[in-house]
């Protein structure tokens, strides 16, 4: 790499150079270009709506040896399907297919996923508009619709 220039015209040349060293920055190229918001299922927002099509199970990744429940998920407002973990002993239950439920992020590092269930960057909050943590502890019944 060239070292840098010193002296006393040297400011355009640092700035030229500072421009062009950003773009091999992935998070500021992200943030220019707008592509969080461009690939995000959720378009930018914390919580969507969807409806429920299908109940599955995802093996978790090594070195655990579970089947995780999950729910794959049409969202309302850009049909887009994306899968939705179910948190709680019990959850899958809640859960029937054509349900409104409520998603929200999981919070995976760098909005990835989360422990061991690959592929899987959100979770369900909402069965219905009932809180399905609620519902877990049966403090809710659950609505029809």
């Amino acid at each position: 790499m060239a070292k840098k220039t010193k002296g006393i015209n040297a400011a355009t040349k640092l700035s030229k150079r500072r421009d062009e060293q950003r773009w091999k920055d992935k998070w500021f190229v992200k943030r220019v270009k707008n592509l969080k918001a461009k690939s995000d299922p959720l378009q930018g927002s914390s919580q969507a709506k969807g409806i429920v099509l299908e109940k599955l199970q995802l093996e978790a990744k090594q070195p655990n040896s579970a089947m995780r429940k999950c729910v794959r998920v049409q969202l309302i407002k850009n049909a887009r399907q994306v899968t939705a973990f179910l948190p709680g002993d019990g959850a899958t239950k809640l859960v029937d297919e054509h349900d409104e439920v409520m998603i929200e992020c999981i919070g995976g590092n760098m909005g990835r996923s989360k422990g061991d269930i690959p592929g899987v960057r959100w979770q369900v909050t909402k069965v219905n508009d009932q809180s399905l943590s609620a519902l877990l502890r049966g403090k809710l019944e659950k609505a029809r619709k």
